[in-house]
């Protein structure tokens, strides 16, 4: 039956067994009690010392005074916030005092993920996070759902947005690589700014046990902060890491305490660079990081990384997966020795640009996701001769450049990344439904089994 609005047909929670490509859903109840429990937790926390000096039957007053006037606001705002699929659009109404109702085609669809909290792990619950094209604000978040039904509801919306029917099965997947733990834990361990902060910890705090000095804890407090956000942060998040090909593009499976499914679709990808730090050179290990439509702010960076340590020749495979029939190690690059290590090349399917002495980063940019192209010339350009190469691609680490070169050679750079760019741009590229895109290629995601 077709999506018909939340006050035309009833409304039914979802359950393992349903269709989700048809009806009107909820959020899981407990959407309700959970949001009255914090709103009373911030009051008594903020509040409660204050009220206490009027005594013990005020505070408890007006504890039960705000228990219900949550609970009178939550529950019919859970009742009328209902989504659900009408053909291959997601309508989604939300508010009570101002009511909000959104419905956008499915093509749109950039990225969808399924995240779970600790908690929400604990009670089989999880957050669907849908990006669409446009930026920032038109991100849609269906929060407090069934896992399976997440993730079944996950399963329509790629099927949709392939052009595909919404019941179709799940594409099946191919595993590709999975993050040893003990693998994630030496790379990050073994980072210059790391190390450096281990040793200055373990020197300041011997320096305060033998000389009974506290004033050491002046400097130890911002080196704990530090190793907690650049070590302990990505040690949890990227715990059991798993990627897979599917038809329905990357899919990742990652993290400790907030468990969370990514899944890439086709084409998204819009730039690629493989960072070598000077330390993981010598183990032969390297991290992949995106630029990937549709993410936007600070959940750009949550989700750039596309493999956060893995082999070198797995982070270059997996580039070779993400542009289907383009070598990197084939693009012809033009070195500059007079200056920092530097090159960069083009042909008729990519542009690579690699830099760094110490951290080498290697850049790719698919030519036909490359949005602009600049030639920038600095104060010193006269006297120097050189200028910078830039090109532009959406919002992500990924800032593809060279520098130090010469006015023809940066000429030369851009105009063959113009004229490549034109020949790769087909207007006959049909719609952003994947499964039914004619100039799909042959290796594409769900290809052959990667080795």
């Amino acid at each position: 039956m077709p999506y018909a609005g939340p006050r035309s047909q009833p409304v039914r929670r979802p359950r393992p067994e349903d269709d989700v490509t048809a009806g009107v859903f909820r959020p899981h109840w407990s959407i309700v009690p959970a949001q009255v429990a914090v709103v009373t937790l911030v009051f008594v926390a903020l509040g409660g010392p204050i009220l206490l000096t009027f005594g013990v039957s005020w505070v408890l007053l007006l504890v039960i005074a705000v228990v219900s006037g949550t609970f009178a606001y939550a529950l019919p705002a859970w009742w009328y916030g209902t989504f659900g699929l009408r053909e291959d659009h997601l309508v989604v109404h939300t508010g009570l005092v101002m009511r909000e109702s959104r419905e956008v085609p499915l093509s749109r669809l950039q990225a969808v993920d399924v995240v779970q909290p600790l908690l929400m792990q604990v009670f089989g619950l999880a957050d669907l996070r849908i990006e669409l094209a446009g930026g920032d604000g038109t991100a849609i978040r269906l929060r407090f759902l069934n896992r399976r039904f997440a993730e079944r509801f996950r399963a329509a919306a790629l099927a949709y947005a392939a052009g595909l029917p919404g019941r179709a099965p799940e594409a099946p997947e191919w595993p590709f690589y999975r993050l040893p733990f003990l693998l994630l834990l030496g790379a990050l361990t073994f980072r210059v700014p790391v190390l450096l902060a281990l040793v200055a910890l373990f020197m300041l705090a011997t320096a305060g046990v033998v000389f009974f000095e506290p004033g050491v804890a002046g400097a130890i407090v911002p080196l704990v902060l530090g190793l907690i956000r650049y070590y302990w942060g990505p040690l949890v998040r990227y715990t059991d890491y798993y990627a897979s090909l599917s038809s329905d593009g990357l899919r990742l499976r990652y993290g400790m305490f907030q468990r969370r499914m990514q899944t890439v679709p086709p084409g998204r990808v819009q730039a690629v660079r493989v960072v070598e730090p000077l330390l993981w050179r010598v183990l032969g290990v390297a991290r992949v990081e995106a630029n990937v439509a549709g993410y936007a702010g600070a959940r750009q960076g949550d989700s750039a990384a596309l493999l956060p340590v893995a082999p070198r020749h797995k982070a270059f495979a997996l580039v070779g997966e993400l542009f289907p029939d383009a070598e990197p190690a084939l693009v012809p690059l033009d070195s500059d020795r007079r200056w920092a290590p530097r090159s960069a090349g083009v042909d008729a399917r990519l542009f690579v640009g690699a830099h760094g002495l110490f951290c080498k980063v290697t850049e790719i940019v698919p030519v036909e996701r490359v949005q602009s192209l600049r030639l920038v010339a600095g104060p010193l350009s006269p006297l120097t001769g050189r200028v910078s190469f830039e090109v532009d691609t959406p919002p992500g680490p990924v800032r593809a450049r060279t520098r130090g070169r010469t006015a023809r050679e940066g000429r030369a750079l851009l105009d063959s990344l113009v004229d490549f760019g034109r020949r790769a741009r087909v207007p006959e590229a049909g719609t952003e439904r994947w499964e039914t895109r004619s100039t799909l290629g042959p290796r594409g995601w769900g290809g052959d089994t990667p080795e």
